[in-house]
């Protein structure tokens, strides 16, 4: 069922709300939290249509807060409020409101969120693009107990990591952080199996990819040493090692669906490791509504390097074996080494064995 409201009020949404559930037969509000996806009309679609494939696993009232601010001084001056209410098959098993802010309100969204959050429900505030550089900060932020960006959509993914750890506070998150949770929980699980010192690491993706650079962080704050960052064609993150004494445990996964797991004296195993669809990364993220403190860990480790320009690159021509290394003017080729992530100082890092990886991954995540 859908309900169009031309310059409303909250007041007249809420009420809009309460006819479409009676008119549908839903009289009893079912729902667990609420969660406010601040977009704009190029993303609106794709971000309510994950949202919306999330709510069959958790329930929830979604206000999609799409800011028109206008062009002319005219439009500017103006303002007006226009929703849309979707209720049943139209939007999962929860509520939907589209929520059109013109003119100068759009600078006053939370004044229109507010009345429409569900009493005594969690509030969760999602930027798929465009998130503000402190989102606790934010209005909209402020209401929330968790915020969830992507780090992916910035212009510079890497330097909007740095951005995140300096203005994190508990309960922020990130998408790419959430790709990894299978990573981790793979590596950390191999751990288990083989107990074994890990002296360095290497972990090879994407340029510019902000997953595979808070996986080579996660390696060395648990691990305390040298990760190494290897640029791949991709898709995503292709391959994570972990060197050991008695040989590499190796996850490589290079087409973006199926990995393969090879540790020594024990044969190679193929594992599930595909990527994931942005609906199921925030029905992860809307599971846990406490302060992730590993991510918190994670990107702030060594974040001051992030803000520093790709270290010289290794390029060696075939006929003059001996060539000196050369700067890079922007993204290197596959395979050659970019960077590496400095150790860890000894004090608050965890131990270099498996047990010390397993210590995070109560929180499972994928690129």
């Amino acid at each position: 069922m859908k309900i169009d409201l031309t310059d409303t009020t909250s007041s007249k949404i809420n009420a809009g709300l309460i006819e479409a559930r009676r008119s549908i037969g839903a009289g009893a509000v079912g729902m667990v939290l609420t969660l406010v996806i601040v977009t704009d009309e190029g993303s609106a679609y794709d971000a309510l249509k994950a949202a919306g494939d999330a709510s069959r696993e958790h329930p929830s009232r979604i206000l999609a807060v799409i800011s028109r601010p206008g062009r002319s001084p005219r439009a500017r001056a103006e303002a007006r409020l226009d929703a849309e209410i979707r209720v049943g098959s139209d939007s999962g098993t929860g509520e939907t409101v589209l929520l059109r802010l013109h003119g100068e309100l759009a600078s006053q969204a939370q004044s229109v969120v507010l009345p429409l959050l569900l009493p005594d429900a969690p509030v969760v505030v999602w930027w798929p693009e465009n998130a503000p550089d402190n989102p606790s900060k934010d209005p909209l932020g402020a209401l929330a107990q968790r915020r969830i960006t992507d780090a992916v959509s910035a212009e510079s993914p890497v330097k909007q990591l740095a951005v995140r750890a300096a203005t994190y506070t508990p309960g922020d998150t990130d998408l790419a952080w959430t790709r990894i949770t299978p990573w981790r929980s793979m590596l950390a699980a191999a751990l288990d199996q083989r107990h074994a010192k890990v002296h360095s690491a290497v972990v090879e993706g994407e340029s510019y990819n902000p997953s595979a650079e808070l996986l080579a962080l996660w390696l060395a704050s648990r691990l305390d040493v040298k990760v190494e960052r290897v640029v791949t064609d991709g898709p995503g993150l292709t391959a994570v090692r972990l060197r050991t004494a008695g040989g590499d445990v190796t996850l490589d996964r290079s087409d973006g669906l199926l990995a393969k797991l090879s540790m020594p004296d024990q044969p190679d195993r193929m594992v599930a490791l595909k990527r994931r669809e942005t609906s199921e990364l925030i029905a992860e993220e809307l599971r846990r509504l406490d302060p992730d403190d590993i991510y918190a860990a994670s990107v702030k480790y060594g974040v001051d390097k992030l803000h520093q320009e790709f270290v010289q690159h290794e390029t060696i021509d075939a006929r003059t074996p001996e060539a000196p290394v050369l700067p890079a003017a922007g993204p290197v080729a596959s395979a050659t080494r970019t960077k590496a992530v400095p150790k860890a100082s000894s004090s608050g890092s965890a131990s270099k064995t498996g047990g010390a990886a397993k210590a995070d991954g109560q929180k499972p995540n994928a690129s």
